[in-house]
């Protein structure tokens, strides 16, 4: 059945790899068995996944980011707990689950794009008026829509995002897919200001560059201006964000080198520099969504190291926010 599976505590055992002298992640985290739980839970952040890939194919992308949420998962929770970040903090809600459309063709992925829309932002509007964090694990871009429709609906007010990312996915209106949903946003008036950083000029079309440099509420800092000029990588990082209070963070994998995703490059941001903007981050974040990312392509490529790219992304948030 389509929609919001609640993961029990059982579900998370099969997960962990539990040994003696040693306690994980995932034998700390908190549950619910409803989301009318939520305001009662001690955790101030919610994890939750979105295992789907409509929205990159419905954008001519390859197949995969479906493929990251279940071994992103087992990586976190079988993380030590410790003095560093102990589990409690979290509360892991579940995931989505997605049917592909019943007919072919992009007109209908888009169309169940839409529907994806619907369901995810009411469960983030919920998460984020119970006064918690959410940290969302992809899936397509597309789901920066919803989530921050839902954000900005329970907060009351257009809300303002930073996207870490090779492509501004500012591409028209005309049916939803992974490469608009910041566009969407703006037009509906859930979306502030909007900066992104590592922005690659390659793979940017002039109608998206024009749009940026024609909207005072979008700040760039292109990928070639952090690359030619290493030493103010962390005052690109500062200036771009500092006039945008509690964003909501998006990291696009496809903006780190050579992690598998629906954009994979050879070209890009090293871990460790995205590792070291969270945890020296003064910014209070919305939420947390990481995106784009797979262990196994459509195409035949494969990679585990993206579901422990993905963990060490979540802890160094949740060390940094709490």
């Amino acid at each position: 059945m389509e929609g919001l599976k609640i993961y029990s505590p059982e579900d998370i055992q099969t997960l962990v790899n539990p040994r003696d002298g040693e306690t994980k992640l995932g034998e700390c985290v908190q549950f619910i068995l409803s989301l009318e739980e939520l305001e009662t839970s001690s955790a101030a952040f919610v994890l939750v996944g979105i295992p789907e890939d409509i929205g990159v194919r419905a954008n001519y992308g390859v197949a995969g980011a479906s493929s990251a949420w279940l071994p992103a998962l087992k990586a976190i929770l079988n993380i030590q707990s410790n003095r560093f970040l102990q589990g409690s903090e979290l509360l892991v809600l579940g995931h989505f689950i997605f049917n592909d459309p019943e007919e072919p063709g992009i007109g209908a992925l888009q169309q169940k794009v839409e529907q994806i829309d619907t369901v995810v932002y009411e469960v983030i509007e919920r998460i984020v008026a119970a006064g918690k964090t959410p940290v969302v694990i992809g899936g397509g871009h597309n789901n920066a829509y919803p989530i921050i429709k839902g954000t900005s609906l329970a907060k009351q007010k257009a809300i303002h995002v930073i996207n870490i990312d090779a492509h501004a996915d500012l591409r028209p209106t005309t049916g939803r897919h992974s490469g608009n949903g910041f566009s969407y946003a703006f037009k509906d008036n859930y979306l502030g200001k909007y900066g992104v950083f590592g922005l690659h000029q390659n793979y940017n079309n002039e109608a998206i560059l024009r749009e940026i440099d024609s909207n005072p509420d979008i700040y760039t800092i292109f990928f070639e201006e952090v690359l030619t000029n290493p030493n103010f990588k962390i005052q690109y990082w500062k200036e771009l964000t500092e006039n945008l209070e509690s964003p909501g963070l998006e990291i696009d994998l496809d903006s780190i080198e050579n992690v598998l995703s629906s954009a994979t490059s050879p070209s890009g941001f090293n871990l460790n520099l995205i590792r070291d903007i969270l945890l020296t981050s003064t910014k209070k974040y919305a939420y947390l969504h990481i995106c784009e990312g797979a262990v196994a392509m459509s195409d035949g490529r494969t990679s585990q190291q993206t579901a422990k790219v993905i963990a060490y992304l979540v802890t160094d948030f949740l060390k940094n926010q709490k």
